[in-house]
């Protein structure tokens, strides 16, 4: 089927007639924009009683994803488990391989299912949307195998479709930055470990605090942090004051060398090492 030919209101009822095909399903919801939706919708379509929320969460997850994962949750009044995806006790996902997001979806996803199976669910739902098909995206073979189903893509909805349907439905997500993993900000076969996670997650706070929004990285290149900004951003950050607040703040993380990013912020920059190996 040729999604781009349809209009967002087709895509729309093809995901509640997908839905609307499930009995009981489980939501793995990480609070994102694409999960938040998708949720909102199982519960108007099924009702509270027939969906489940679960969280994955681990020092992988930013501070603000677990925090709006638990508010909406609560707002909705869905019923919401919340589990320890545990991959960093997996060696080979520390060891930080490009197929890192199959190692850990397999792992953690596979916990979702058999809380599915236990609670007698039909089916576990994830938010991958349409664009996802666009990037590196080895995480979701993983949810494919293990017969995780993603209704988004299914339907042919994109990021901006979803954002421009949550805005009209009133859903508080309808603009929230794009968070993905911490792990995500470590370059490949360099360890992840707890201490680097949490300086990516307490650099990355310190810079929404000051503003920068709606998007920004924290790269982790070993002794350095290179931060990535929306372009309009990049001169705000230049000027001496800000500038010292950040390069204070940011060695006292126990980086040595703090550096932006001239080309601004750009969705999985660390992916292009890969691209060179091909």
């Amino acid at each position: 089927m040729n999604y781009e030919q349809q209009t967002i209101k087709e895509k729309y009822i093809t995901l509640k007639t997908i839905i609307l095909d499930f009995k009981k399903v489980l939501v793995a919801f990480s609070g994102g924009v694409d999960s938040t939706f998708l949720l909102k919708t199982a519960i108007e379509l099924l009702g509270n009683e027939c969906v489940l929320a679960v969280t994955a969460i681990s020092a992988t997850t930013s501070r603000q994803e677990r925090h709006d994962a638990f508010k909406y949750a609560e707002v909705f009044g869905v019923e919401h488990a919340v589990i320890d995806s545990g991959e960093l006790d997996i060696p080979e996902f520390v060891q930080n391989p490009p197929n890192k997001c199959y190692i850990c979806k397999k792992h953690r996803f596979g916990k979702i299912v058999e809380i599915a199976r236990q609670k007698g669910l039909d089916v576990v739902v994830d938010g991958e949307n349409a664009d996802d098909l666009l990037d590196f995206r080895p995480g979701s073979l993983a949810a494919k195998e293990l017969g995780i189903r993603s209704p988004l893509r299914e339907a042919g909805l994109t990021k901006q479709e979803i954002r421009n349907l949550s805005k009209e439905f009133g859903l508080p997500s309808w603009n929230k930055p794009s968070f993905a993993c911490l792990a995500s900000r470590i370059p490949y076969h360099e360890s992840i470990t707890v201490e680097k996670l949490n300086r990516v997650d307490e650099g990355e706070e310190f810079l929404r605090n000051l503003g920068f929004l709606p998007q920004l990285r924290v790269r982790h290149h070993e002794n350095m942090a290179r931060i990535e900004l929306d372009n309009k951003d990049i001169r705000k950050l230049i000027q001496d004051d800000i500038r010292l607040r950040i390069m204070q703040y940011f060695k006292s993380l126990g980086f040595g060398f703090v550096a932006i990013d001239l080309e601004g912020y750009n969705m999985g920059s660390l992916n292009r090492e890969i691209d060179k190996d091909k």
